[in-house]
């Protein structure tokens, strides 16, 4: 399996995995600290329902990362909430496995 090289995972991001709603509103999972790259643009996306939303930044992962739309992240000092993720997988093939992890 190849992964994206370390070079990259220049920037940290606290992950805090959304778990469901409760009564009081959403109920978010211990924070957990990852490497990432982040890249900061603004683009149109759908979300997991198919509506067009706009996104403002996008985070690559190492494979395993776990964040469920809906999971408020902190990255560069500031808190956004997870759109969708992508799980980018080569399959074998010698292209940089990664987790894509789309923001607000």
């Amino acid at each position: 399996m190849t992964v994206l090289p370390d070079w990259l995972l220049r920037h940290t991001a606290v992950v805090e995995p959304f778990e469901g709603d409760s009564a009081y509103g959403p109920v978010y999972g211990a924070p957990v600290t990852v490497r990432c790259l982040a890249d900061d643009e603004r683009r149109r996306v759908r979300d997991s329902k198919g509506d067009e939303v706009v996104s403002e930044i996008t985070l690559y992962m190492e494979p395993g990362a776990r964040c469920p739309a809906g999971s408020q992240v902190t990255v560069n000092g500031r808190t956004t909430t997870v759109i969708t993720f992508r799980i980018r997988d080569g399959g074998g093939l010698p292209t940089p496995d990664h987790v894509e992890v789309v923001c607000r």
